[in-house]
């Protein structure tokens, strides 16, 4: 066992931070003044939770690596978004969620490759990431081991609440009930859109989303990462729930992974030592995963600083957990962090 952070370690590094954390420049400031000068005249592509920079958006001129490989730039940060509303800022999640998806990473990747660049010198935990900007296949590769309960519209859980008996393609039984084990591993898509929607493989085949072939691969792909990590995670006392994946095809004509993977915010983990108890007591298993911040959400508020400190102590408890290693935090502001981080992997790839 790693020497881990103590709870009171944790909670005293996120008190520190609480005040901070609102305080970061926005990545397009950053680059219309000219901290990243490789990224000047660039606009950027905001979404949920994170920032990219890649060729043609917005009129942008390329963005190559030397070799000719169109770049996107990615940018994390703690935003934090639950039910597609903004709920503000979290302490350590760019970070937390950084170093999750690049441990996890290693563990998938010889499943269904990756489009990330490894940039010497450049730390597990860092919020820049520079990938190659895939042709995107607009669906979301959800596998699902358990009918998590949940209260997303694409969940099987809320399907399976509402009566369906059919769910991306799946026969399901009558009596099941929330957190259970599946009979086995499920392959249940959803679309990749402002809305997402649960759909079977035809839907997809039938709208030209991808084709059959594209999809075996990318579902039996999916389902060997989901074994690996399930595995790893077994031995450390946790179980694998579900998971999502996005996907692209490269310059060289290949599927691969792009995204986040297996992170707290794509996955459910549960404490495998607490699962029979909380299926016999009805309620739901200790869990490491979004869904708690989730919970806490109500209407269309944001959450407040004791609620922004109990959700970052949950993410640095998880990634401890999920990991076995010691989380130590990049303590440089992080306007410095973003701007040297950035230039480090520009001055390695243009």
């Amino acid at each position: 066992m790693a020497n881990l952070l103590t709870e009171k370690e944790v909670n005293d590094i996120v008190r520190e931070s609480i005040d901070k954390v609102n305080t970061a420049t926005p990545t397009q400031v950053l680059i219309d003044r000219g901290d990243m000068p490789k990224l000047k005249g660039y606009k950027v592509k905001p979404g949920k939770v994170s920032d990219s920079v890649f060729g043609g958006y917005e009129g942008n001129p390329p963005l190559n690596a030397r070799d000719g490989t169109p770049l996107r730039i990615m940018f994390r940060t703690n935003r934090i978004s639950t039910h597609d509303i903004n709920r503000g800022e979290i302490p350590f999640k760019d970070q937390v969620l950084a170093y999750n998806h690049n441990f996890m990473r290693r563990i998938a990747e010889p499943a269904i490759g990756t489009s990330q660049f490894d940039i010497p010198k450049l730390a597990m935990n860092s919020t820049v990431i520079a990938a190659e900007n895939l042709k995107t296949i607009m669906v979301e590769m959800v596998i699902r081991a358990y009918m998590a309960k949940s209260t997303t519209s694409t969940s099987l859980f809320v399907h399976y609440m509402n009566g369906k008996r059919e769910f991306c393609g799946h026969k399901l039984n009558d009596g099941m009930v929330a957190n259970q084990k599946l009979p086995y591993l499920m392959d249940t898509p959803s679309t990749k859109d402002k809305y997402d929607i649960s759909v079977s493989p035809e839907y997809l085949f039938e709208n030209g989303i991808c084709t059959p072939e594209q999809y075996v691969q990318i579902r039996n792909g999916s389902l060997e990462a989901f074994g690996r990590v399930a595995l790893f995670l077994l031995e450390r006392g946790v179980l694998l729930v579900d998971t999502k994946t996005e996907h692209g095809i490269n310059g060289k004509g290949h599927i691969v992974s792009q995204d986040e993977l297996y992170t707290m915010d794509s996955s459910r983990f549960w404490l495998a030592d607490d699962y029979e108890d909380a299926m016999r007591e009805c309620r739901d298993p200790k869990s490491y995963s979004k869904q708690f911040a989730r919970d806490m959400s109500q209407g269309d508020r944001g959450y407040t600083p004791e609620q922004q400190r109990v959700i970052a102590v949950r993410y640095i408890t998880g990634i401890q957990n999920l990991t076995d290693q010691r989380f130590e935090p990049d303590t440089r502001p992080r306007n410095q962090r973003i701007v040297e981080d950035a230039n480090l992997l520009l001055d390695y790839l243009l």
